[in-house]
């Protein structure tokens, strides 16, 4: 009598999606080793991460541990349900880590048909010149101030008709004395070209 040998059982996982966030003031050495526990915890549990994103520094919705700022790290991976809480749980642990947040994505995937792109799980650094930029923007929105451009438009703005009271006060001889010591009837009277005013002076 032939034996019929028992089609192997499918261990179904499922997809998750992680997200944690670093202190903005690690080094990239520390953020890396923290990808580096994650990816560590994930291999050991027979789960498969299939992409590795770093978001670098963004400002947060609201201050965590008085930080205005974090690193977003994005991990999205294939495991079992034990899989999770031993990441989080890792996480948890870490000081650079401020708050994680895992969602479940799909249900019922075949780990076997689960394919990996190398670049795809390759932890790349952010620019720091990227981010120090954005961080000088968002500080000086954040203390009310203006660009500097905009600011030295109006400074320059009110020279423009000094160069025209230059060029009048060689016309009179009498009245560049009395401009120069700040006498304020002269230069209206001279503006509003009275005949009077020339013969009190001359006198």
């Amino acid at each position: 009598m032939a034996s019929t040998a028992a089609a192997p059982v499918t261990r179904w996982a499922r997809e998750y999606e992680t997200i944690y966030i670093l202190r903005p003031d690690i080094s990239n050495d520390a953020a890396e080793k923290v990808v580096e526990r994650a990816k560590d915890v994930i291999a050991r549990l027979d789960g498969t991460l299939t992409k590795l994103d770093n978001w670098g520094k963004r400002k947060l919705a609201y201050p965590i541990q008085k930080n205005t700022r974090g690193i977003f790290v994005y991990l999205k991976y294939v495991g079992f349900n034990d899989l999770v809480a031993e990441l989080e749980r890792n996480l948890r642990l870490l000081d650079e880590v401020v708050r994680f947040q895992t969602v479940l994505l799909d249900e019922d995937v075949d780990p076997a048909s689960v394919s990996v792109d190398p670049e795809e799980v390759e932890y790349l650094h952010v620019e720091e010149d990227e981010q120090a930029e954005d961080a000088e923007l968002e500080r000086a929105r954040s203390l009310g101030m203006a660009p500097r451009a905009p600011r030295g438009a109006p400074t320059e703005a009110p020279q423009a008709p000094q160069p025209a009271a230059e060029s009048a006060k060689p016309e009179a001889a009498g009245a560049a004395p009395a401009e120069a010591a700040g006498a304020a009837p002269a230069a209206p009277a001279e503006a509003a070209g009275a005949a009077p005013a020339a013969p009190a002076e001359a006198a």
